[in-house]
């Protein structure tokens, strides 16, 4: 991908949009499945950008299909992060640098089971505009778990007097649209 990268921006001087490299990416992988002396890819990828467009999160499956999301995961016992993801991710848009690290962890931490979320065990890269990519050290990795482990202990008491509250089944208003069969992560 970075030779990809490369070559077209010496072609054409300018950056290779991430959309046209996830199609390059899904184009060398659909091949595979079409030819009986070739292996399909066993591995899906997460492909973040930014280009001129603005940021992108691309998921690329081994069959050679791609999507575009706003929040993903992948992996074993994703479901949870995707389920933590799909709930949080209209307010996406308005939050804040740190505000977003502390959901990626949080997602990251519903996929553990058994285990404790510290900085040895996860990496974080960040990207977005006017911040180059770059993987953040674990001291910092590690303050921002602390933190949010500080606030989710002093917040659990006040969420197990709402959680009855919180019980009733929401009924929409007639006449309301529904938005049955819309994935709510889709762009």
């Amino acid at each position: 991908m970075r030779s990809e990268c490369i070559n077209y921006g010496y072609s054409y001087e300018s950056q290779l949009p991430v959309g046209r490299l996830v199609v390059q990416l899904a184009d060398k992988a659909q091949v595979c499945t079409q030819r009986s002396w070739k292996r399909p890819y066993g591995v899906g990828l997460l492909v973040g950008g930014l280009d001129e467009s603005g940021a992108h999160l691309y998921y690329n499956c081994p069959s050679g299909n791609y999507f575009e999301y706003q929040a993903f995961a992948i992996g074993s016992r994703s479901q949870a992060a995707k389920t933590y993801l799909e709930r949080r991710f209209e307010n996406f848009t308005d939050s804040s640098r740190g505000s977003l690290l502390k959901d990626a962890l949080f997602a990251l931490r519903e996929t553990l089971q058994g285990e404790k979320l510290t900085s040895t065990n996860c990496t974080v890269a960040v990207v977005g505009v006017g911040e180059a990519f770059h993987i953040l050290d674990k001291e910092t990795i590690q303050g921002l778990i602390n933190e949010f482990e500080l606030a989710g202990e002093e917040e659990a008491p006040a969420t197990t007097t709402d959680a009855a509250a919180d019980a009733k089944p929401a009924v929409p208003e007639a006449g309301a649209p529904t938005d049955e069969g819309a994935a709510p992560m889709d762009i």
